[in-house]
């Protein structure tokens, strides 16, 4: 590899985080929660460095009272965590492979790997506690 090569690499590379691409890329990183299936979750949980899954279902209550709090943090924390919404009820394979017993369950997922889960509807600010030991 000459010399030209090796600038011409380094250049395109400069310009690609720059501009935010690559898969990690700031600007690839969705600012909304993504609802997930059993067929595309372990593709999306390994695609970003940090993410937060909510397990949940339609006819749960405290599921659906802290849905805005998760959609706020999707919004403020794009390109540092994604935020995954599993519907427990028409995705039952991964919640049992995950042994999900009580929803809402967040699970936090770093390098694909679960690391850490919140059981229950909590205040915002637990969320962002949990979250910060994993940036």
């Amino acid at each position: 590899m000459d010399e030209n090569e090796l600038e011409r690499i380094k250049m395109r590379k400069m310009m690609e985080l720059l501009s935010g691409g690559g898969e990690k890329g700031m600007s690839n990183w969705p600012s909304e929660p993504v609802e997930v299936t059993d067929l595309d979750f372990d593709e999306q949980v390994r695609r970003y460095s940090l993410v937060v899954v909510d397990f949940w279902a339609e006819w749960c209550a405290p599921c659906r009272a802290i849905a805005p709090i998760i959609k706020q943090l999707a919004h403020e924390y794009a390109g540092k965590a994604v935020f995954l919404k599993l519907n427990v009820d028409e995705n039952p394979r991964t919640a049992a492979r995950f042994g999900i017993m009580s929803i809402p369950t967040l699970m936090i997922f770093k390098g694909g790997k679960p690391v850490d889960a919140i059981i229950g509807a909590v205040p915002k600010k637990v969320i962002e506690s949990k979250l910060a030991q994993y940036m």
